[in-house]
């Protein structure tokens, strides 16, 4: 980490359990990573004030007793909404990771299409067929989406850990997946149709400044080659580090 390296947030407490895979990503990134529980910025939402990027990590927050990520939106949505809100307009990063993209998705914030309502418009769900998937995913990259996370990406392998991953649209954007997909908000699609019974085999959303960022699948334990199953028989990669990494530029890119 340098002086002045960009300052990502990394949400701790509640049952979340990534928190320090994903701190460790992004210091790996170039990032000055803090792990912060939750209810320390609750108490001072000051704390986001010099931060450039907000990560929700994966795990289990409050048990998963009202549904994969929904405790966790409440609180936010209750105690939070306004100290994220500024956080998102002067222009931060935010992502979350499995539960913490769940927990996105039930805030509002993704898919987000008409700008920060915090109404809930699709969801994540029970897997199809039912039961936790715990395997390593290819996934594309969709080379059109505004996604600053995925830029210059084209295809990219990650572990998956989850019961309730299945993307639902519905009725509620009319269009469904497809039109998520023709705005480029559907940055990562499973190459496999037997993951989890996604619509549109969709594993990941972004808002339409690509700055919201939420997906399925583990970055954070892709951080170096080794973390990959077969690191010893093939050549493996891109890592999922590229991903923090693509953050850091974007950060890097507006400094200048």
């Amino acid at each position: 980490m340098e002086i002045g390296s960009p300052i990502a947030v990394v949400v701790t407490g509640d049952g979340i359990n990534c928190d320090y895979e994903t701190a460790r990503a992004f210091s790996l990134a170039g990032a000055d990573a803090r792990r912060v529980h939750i209810n320390r910025i609750l108490n001072d939402p000051s704390l986001l004030a010099e931060a450039s990027v907000l990560a929700f990590p994966g795990g289990f927050s409050f048990g998963d007793d009202l549904g994969s990520g929904k405790g966790l939106s409440l609180k936010i949505k209750h105690f939070l909404r306004d100290p994220i809100r500024r956080f998102i307009e002067r222009g931060g990063l935010v992502i979350g990771i499995c539960n913490g993209f769940q927990a996105l998705v039930k805030m509002g914030l993704l898919p987000n299409r008409e700008g920060h309502r915090w109404e809930q418009e699709v969801s994540l769900t029970h897997n199809i067929p039912l039961g936790f998937v715990n395997t390593w995913v290819k996934l594309r990259v969709n080379p059109s989406s505004p996604c600053v996370w995925t830029s210059g990406l084209s295809e990219i392998e990650l572990p998956i850990r989850h019961g309730e991953g299945r993307l639902v649209v519905g009725e509620m954007i009319e269009g469904g997946v497809d039109h998520l997909k023709e705005l480029g908000m559907v940055p990562l699609e499973y190459e496999s149709l037997e993951i989890n019974g996604s619509e549109g085999q969709a594993a990941a959303l972004c808002d339409p400044s690509g700055r919201i960022f939420g997906l399925m699948p583990h970055p954070e334990a892709f951080v170096i080659s080794e973390n990959h199953p077969r690191w010893t028989r093939e050549e493996v990669g891109p890592l999922g580090l590229e991903i923090f990494r693509n953050a850091m530029k974007e950060i890097q890119k507006e400094r200048e």
